[in-house]
């Protein structure tokens, strides 16, 4: 039987190439040998102020999104979160084995509410949210960024607690780090490509081709070269996006001319910037296509009703069994 592995992504607007690198294209090569199921978690969004309208349109938007970089539904469980409550109760039943120690030692929340007046209580539980989700599940394995290997941590230590108070039930998830977790910011190489960053900072993936060449053209470099210096920041980064890229076409060969004339001291920046640029577009336009394709189609809603319904199916099981083993009741 093939290893389950389960993973989340927040519908919060564009999906960039630090995204699509790091995580998406990763979950659709899983799909090739396990059973995969993704889901866009629109209850974990709700940390944040946000416009139920704006959020609806969000999940929508993601889930083409997904599609279009290659999810597939017919051999994945794609759906939106908030259709299966069943997460919900399950992360009530778990944060009553969560110490909140483990809670308040938690990098991202220590980051994300740095300097706000109005902390919400969802975004401090947040973790234990992201862990009910995997066990909900019994998922084995976690695609997960270098960033996110404390999250699961935690889900690992919260299954093993439930276990021991209420007995054995829940595998202790595992992490599966993907080739190219951290592409950063073209415009400060020093921090990671983020939306929150402001627009200068990321790259869509559905983003106009006009826009992205500018970004690569402006993006941050070095003031020289000499043969034999080590790469900068900016100019490693841009190696990385060519490298990623030239993966998925099956060519590394201009990488492997370019980084050449970096190590003699050749390298003009201007060649480096033309050449990421025709690579990306080579892996984004199609996915481009297929977005507007799925758009114009209007499938997306009966495919991602038809996720939720087999994903409430295991859910429904695996709940039950958690209610008769804490003692609550099971009807």
């Amino acid at each position: 039987m093939a290893q389950r592995v389960f993973s989340g992504i927040q519908p919060t607007g564009t999906l960039h190439i630090g995204n699509y690198f790091g995580a998406i294209r990763n979950w659709a090569s899983l799909q090739e040998d396990h059973d995969c199921i993704y889901c866009i978690v629109d209850y974990h969004a709700i940390t944040t102020e946000i416009d139920p309208q704006v959020l609806r349109a969000a999940s929508r938007s993601m889930a083409l999104d997904l599609i279009a970089c290659g999810i597939d539904p017919q051999r994945t469980i794609l759906f939106t979160q908030s259709a299966v409550p069943e997460h919900a109760e399950l992360a009530w039943i778990l944060g009553c084995v969560t110490g909140y120690g483990d809670l308040a030692r938690m990098i991202q929340f220590k980051d994300k509410s740095a300097g706000k007046k109005f902390i919400s209580a969802g975004l401090f539980i947040y973790p234990v949210l992201q862990a009910a989700d995997i066990l909900l599940y019994r998922a084995a394995g976690v695609p997960v960024g270098e960033d996110q290997v404390q999250h699961l941590e935690l889900s690992r230590r919260i299954a093993r607690r439930f276990n021991a108070r209420f007995g054995e039930f829940f595998p202790e998830p595992e992490p599966i780090v993907g080739k190219g977790a951290r592409i950063m910011s073209l415009a400060d190489p020093t921090i990671k490509m983020s939306k929150s960053a402001g627009e200068a900072h990321y790259i869509g993936v559905m983003e106009d081709e006009r826009s992205i060449r500018g970004k690569i053209r402006s993006a941050v470099t070095d003031i020289g070269l000499e043969p034999g210096t080590t790469m900068s920041p900016g100019v490693a980064n841009l190696f990385e996006v060519l490298d990623l890229s030239g993966e998925l076409l099956g060519d590394q060969s201009i990488a492997a001319e370019l980084c050449s004339e970096f190590q003699s001291g050749k390298l003009m920046y201007s060649h480096l910037k033309d050449a990421v640029f025709e690579s990306l577009m080579q892996v984004l336009r199609p996915i481009g296509e297929r977005r507007r394709e799925l758009e114009t189609s209007g499938i997306v809603e009966d495919i991602l009703r038809e996720g939720a319904d087999k994903a409430r199916v295991i859910a429904r099981e695996n709940i039950t069994k958690v209610r008769e083993m804490a003692g609550l009741v099971v009807g």
